[in-house]
């Protein structure tokens, strides 16, 4: 038997095969070429269930499971992962790969190329795999940078989590999303075909975004704390343009994303028959019973508050003043409104706008969750079962079943206990692939 301690080096397997019904305990193993043994001492597979199995072997073949077997089996190919706890891949579903918050972002917001931009989405995608996130949401790129990462990422070129895109997303003009604080003729040029005004230009911005290769439509519902215009952080889209850009959305079969910081907009999107907020700073006691009768997703992003927030508050604060005042205003009340959103009985999907924070820190946001009145396991819950399902992914992430990617982490202790255990990833496999240690 060839085996390699979870510690150890384990890049470059490849593996192919087909899936298979779940053998009995005991039945004979083969050591088929391309067949791999992850051997695991604690397993949480489901974390819909909360249930930690002990002493299991994932077969996998190709990129998928094919058998869960009881006990320690398997010759040739062997992950020892006995001494460890595993898990689900885990799910981002709201970052910013191409990009990240920086005394220099104005700047490079204009000098860096389509192609400098998809080249740091590289970068980051790999800090983001290896921190244990092997899916992610990525809601607001340049298309051309972010469509082209997605495509490499998904033919095997370059290494990184699955990418569901949104690409540039939809916004006003003059507001949140579009180019705002540099010359008049410089806005101009940097403007782009997705901000709109009107409910049939709005619906046109939409089509043409799914066009370009969108795979989720995130649009800005309301102002936001870091476009450089003091816009504040209420609604700007009209009633009728969000109604416009659900229904052109859903049409074309995406599901459309707010990023939403006022109470006026998130409930005026939320009666449009929007599918999900991001961010839900100041949502009511309305936003709450919405969001529970329809099953909207909220994707709080509690570490992009706690990330403004101490950069306008330090002594190094390199945002502008407009930037400043809405951080200084929003950043503190997110810790609420997720406490009040998780009583008030709505659903959570993880997200952490990782690119306000930096990539690679994403699992703070459990201990931030945490915080907030969730238990370890719901916080789990939010970045697997939860935001596949938000994503639309069920059959493709968020579980370790046979059928499903094999997509796992593991870590030493156990996060069910204290949950920072998640900041500390030990072992990353993508699709079979073991990408941590690598």
């Amino acid at each position: 038997m060839k085996a390699w301690a979870w510690i150890g080096a384990l890049a470059g397997l490849s593996f192919a095969g087909a899936v298979s019904a779940q053998s009995p305990a005991g039945a004979p193993v083969s050591a088929e070429t391309g067949t791999t043994f992850v051997q695991v001492g604690r397993l949480l597979d489901d974390p819909s269930t909360g249930r930690v199995q002990r002493d299991k072997t994932l077969v996998i073949q190709g990129n998928r499971i094919v058998e869960v077997r009881d006990g320690f089996v398997g010759e040739g190919d062997v992950v020892d992962l006995r001494t460890a706890f595993v898990l689900p891949g885990l799910i981002d579903s709201h970052v910013h790969l191409t990009g990240e918050q920086s005394p220099n972002s104005r700047l490079d917001g204009v000098t860096q190329s389509n192609a400098d931009q998809a080249f740091i989405g590289a970068r980051n995608a790999r800090k983001t795999l290896n921190a244990g996130f092997t899916t992610v949401a990525d809601l607001g790129a340049t298309g051309e940078s972010i469509f082209a990462l997605r495509d490499a990422i998904r033919r095997g070129d370059v290494p990184g989590p699955r990418i569901i895109a949104a690409g540039d997303g939809v916004s006003i003009h003059g507001g949140h999303g579009d180019v705002n604080g540099y010359r008049e003729d410089v806005m101009h040029l940097f403007s782009g075909q997705n901000i709109c005004s009107g409910p049939e230009d709005c619906m046109r911005a939409v089509r043409l975004s799914v066009r370009s290769g969108a795979d989720i439509i995130k649009i800005t519902a309301t102002g936001g704390v870091l476009s450089n215009t003091a816009a504040g952080l209420g609604q700007q889209f009209s009633d009728a343009e969000l109604a416009g850009i659900v229904e052109a959305a859903h049409k074309m079969g995406r599901q459309v994303t707010a990023h939403a910081h006022g109470a006026d907009g998130i409930n005026s999107f939320l009666r449009a028959g929007g599918d999900s907020i991001e961010h839900g700073t100041y949502l009511d006691d309305e936003s709450i019973r919405l969001m529970r009768r329809e099953g909207v997703w909220l994707v709080p992003t509690l570490m992009a508050g706690d990330f403004v927030y101490r950069i306008a508050s330090g002594p190094n604060n390199f945002f502008t003043p407009a930037q400043t005042a809405k951080a200084l205003e929003a950043g503190p009340k997110m810790l609420d409104m997720a406490r009040r959103a998780h009583e008030g009985g709505v659903r959570i999907a993880f997200g952490t706008d990782s690119g306000v924070s930096a990539h690679g820190d994403n699992a703070g946001e459990f201990a931030l969750l945490v915080r907030a009145g969730l238990t370890p396991l719901e916080a789990i819950q939010t970045a697997t079962v939860n935001a596949a399902s938000h994503l639309r992914l069920s059959d493709e992430a968020g579980r370790l079943a046979v059928g499903m990617p094999a997509d796992l982490i593991a870590v030493s202790g156990d996060p069910l206990t204290d949950v920072t255990e998640l900041e500390r990833v030990k072992f990353v496999m993508k699709g079979g692939q073991v990408v941590r240690p690598d």
